[in-house]
């Protein structure tokens, strides 16, 4: 944990998907950062990371999402989210600019800055004081950005071992990817059919009873499957279990109440 004379700055990036569909995910979030010993702001003049844009082409709209979200970062120590997709996105910036470009620089500082959370928490603080319960068995769903472009693997697996009555079963090809990819799913429908599919088989064979994860679009994703298909699995976010917030309905829960959630944060 941080010394108390040593407050960094963070500034929350909230990601499009929490705001809209999960609040209880950004609160989750603010909780664990507060708990590491950070101050934590949320800039108004952020929005989307620029991805859809990015995915489909349109390298001019993502470069204007990109200058906005790089000013509406200047000045926090570090900027934290709860995606690695998200994450990811900040840092592929570096890529939108040439090296006469003067906001090619502030891209690169960004990068330097910005994290998904469980990342942050082991990796840049060393905060492992987790104080949650949960009651039963999970299986972990590693998603493509966080793991291949971030390195996110251990990270949320150290801290989920600290959760007092919590049990991981690791799913078969758990490093695979469910068949969201944003557009790709858009694009490929099919084929992201038979993905999460298959994804869902691995997590009913792990017997498990929740799914757990660490960007919410593969487990609105998978959460949609694994209810069309009848299983009895819920899903959460990680950082809900890791600040104590599994108490709400799961993901694609039709009984889902925004107020409910900012009680339990």
């Amino acid at each position: 944990m941080l010394n108390q004379t040593n407050t960094p700055k963070v500034g929350l990036f909230v990601t499009c998907l929490a705001d809209m569909f999960r609040p209880s995910v950004a609160f989750a979030t603010v909780k664990l950062l507060e708990m590491s010993g950070c101050s934590v702001e949320v800039p108004d003049k952020q929005t989307c990371c620029g991805q859809p844009a990015y995915n489909s082409g349109d390298k001019e709209t993502t470069k204007e999402i990109a200058r906005q979200t790089i000013e509406a970062f200047d000045g926090y120590e570090y900027v934290v989210g709860p995606s690695g997709s998200c994450i990811g996105m900040l840092h592929y910036y570096v890529d939108l600019f040439d090296d006469t470009d003067p906001w090619k620089a502030r891209a690169v500082d960004l990068k330097s800055r910005a994290f998904e959370i469980t990342q942050f928490l082991t990796d840049i603080v060393g905060f492992d004081q987790i104080n949650a319960v949960f009651e039963g068995t999970i299986t972990y769903h590693d998603s493509c950005s966080g793991l291949r472009q971030l390195g996110i693997k251990q990270q949320p697996r150290k801290l989920l071992s600290k959760v007092d009555n919590l049990t991981l079963n690791e799913m078969e090809e758990a490093e695979t990817c469910c068949g969201f990819g944003g557009t790709f799913c858009v694009k490929y429908p099919d084929i992201s059919n038979r993905m999460v599919s298959n994804k869902t088989q691995y997590i009913s064979d792990s017997e498990a009873t929740t799914l757990v994860g660490g960007d919410l679009g593969c487990l609105l994703n998978m959460a949609g499957k694994l209810k069309r298909e009848g299983k009895q699995v819920e899903a959460r976010h990680v950082v809900e279990i890791l600040a104590g917030m599994a108490d709400t309905p799961a993901i694609g829960e039709a009984d889902y109440d925004l107020a409910s959630e900012l009680k339990a944060g």
